[in-house]
């Protein structure tokens, strides 16, 4: 595995973005992973003969375009210079940074850029396709991510969700190509060594939506009886361990639908680059998550509007925490257990989901008030329970969210200081970089979203 030091990653400061400029870096980080095993086109069931685990490694840097299927990327064009724009809270300058003095040049896959940044240049409005941020939302721009990227992580994982896993059928082709999930994930992740380390994070992402849409919302889903849903969805993600007459039965639930078929090929993929650690820790935050969806089912099926604390902590577990939890694994290297499981890195990967959730809440408003019933987002539920009109609640939860950031990047701050570990100050910056890209793609995002008319 890599170094375990700062993450190149991408991030809205400017310093962190000069690292990326028009000058043509090498991916130097795919070198790393030269010899190791591929990723596998077709994973294996996780039960019987074929489950046996390769060594838990970083996959290998794939072959050339238009080669075998499974690794179609090696030369990746350098990511285009983009100015940050926002100025970041100077607390969080040390974790986009990284450590500095002597030794520490090795922990870099690139020469950090340490210079202070100048003055951010004025922002200039987005053209209708970048669509525009929520007037007063507090977040920080990002690079474009790299287009060559963006297009062949598209290409892959169209193709894994039509061949592998059929995850959606030809009618819903429109939605999948709209959601933009090669854009996003290139977007949240600029540090991963190779387009086999996106693929992992990018199947996890769409397999959840499956799951989401399928089980919770848009297509067919349903609060009534989606306890035993999720349940034999999970096993998917954390196999069942029954007897011999048993196990062929629940085997065969795995393949019955999209959602299961789904999370059993992108949890496959994800076991054969993660360590144990680093897949058991996913599984428990993929639990919280089914547990936030069944509170939530529970309110709708009895038309209960939770107390604007009550819907926050819900979406504390309903939330995107799984995804930047991850961010390691996509990295190529591993925060080992002990230090993740400090609670003050518990409460920044926290704030991390329930600041993007709240972002997600913001940027879907209006797409949630076309759905019908009453579907629950914040600014719904500040109206409701505390008897503001809809601009209101809606920019008071535009607050909820900006408090919410600012306590991530406290937090963050704090633990780099607390524990100057190489390993957390890469960690922490891979979730505040995941923070990022979250808001360039909700942003950027205008086949699914656009904003209120509130300003």
């Amino acid at each position: 595995m890599p170094v375990p030091g700062p993450s190149p990653a991408q991030s809205s400061l400017p310093a962190a973005a000069a690292r990326f400029g028009a000058h043509g870096h090498g991916r130097g980080a795919d070198a790393v992973t030269v010899g190791r095993p591929a990723l596998p086109t077709g994973p294996a069931l996780p039960f019987g003969p074929a489950a046996a685990r390769p060594s838990h490694r970083t996959p290998a840097a794939s072959p050339v375009p238009g080669g075998a299927p499974g690794g179609d990327l090696v030369a990746e064009p350098a990511r285009g210079a983009a100015a940050a724009t926002a100025t970041p809270n100077p607390a969080l300058e040390r974790i986009m940074r990284g450590p500095s003095g002597v030794g520490t040049e090795g922990l870099f896959f690139f020469t950090p850029h340490r210079a202070r940044p100048a003055a951010p240049a004025p922002e200039a409005p987005p053209s209708a396709a970048e669509g525009r941020p929520i007037p007063g939302l507090y977040h920080h721009p990002v690079p474009e991510p790299d287009p060559a990227r963006v297009a062949e992580v598209s290409r892959r994982i169209k193709r894994w969700a039509v061949d592998e896993v059929e995850a959606y059928p030809p009618e819903w082709e429109d939605q999948f190509d709209g959601f933009s999930v090669g854009r996003y994930m290139v977007a949240c992740h600029p540090d991963a060594p190779t387009v086999d380390h996106l693929m992992i994070a990018t199947r996890l992402m769409v397999a959840e939506n499956v799951v989401d849409d399928c089980y919770c919302e848009d297509h067919g889903g349903s609060p009534v009886g989606l306890g035993g849903r999720l349940l034999l969805a999970h096993t998917a993600l954390d196999p069942v361990h029954t007897t011999a007459e048993y196990e062929p039965a629940w085997a065969e639930t795995l393949l019955s639908d999209a959602p299961r078929r789904s999370y059993r090929s992108a949890m496959e993929y994800f076991t054969q680059a993660a360590t144990p650690s680093q897949a058991d820790r996913f599984r428990h935050d993929m639990a919280r998550l089914h547990m936030g969806y069944l509170a939530e089912a529970a309110w709708a099926e009895t038309k209960y509007v939770p107390e604007v604390s009550e819907y926050l902590a819900m979406r504390q577990f309903n939330n995107f925490r799984p995804c930047p939890t991850i961010t390691d694994t996509v990295g190529g290297y591993e925060l080992p257990a002990e230090l993740h499981a400090m609670p003050a890195m518990q409460r920044v990967i926290a704030l991390a989901g329930n600041a993007t959730t709240i972002s997600n809440d913001l940027y879907s408003y209006t797409k949630e008030l076309e759905s019908p019933g009453m579907h629950l987002n914040l600014p719904v539920v500040i109206a409701e329970r505390e008897g503001l009109s809809d601009k209101e609640a809606y920019l008071k939860a535009v607050e909820v969210h900006n408090d919410l950031m600012h306590a991530f990047e406290a937090a963050a701050a704090e633990l780099a200081v607390s524990c100057p570990d190489p390993r957390v100050v890469r960690f922490l910056r891979g979730v505040a970089v995941w923070v990022d890209g979250n808001h360039y793609w909700h942003q950027t995002n205008t086949y699914r979203y656009s904003l209120p008319d509130f300003w």
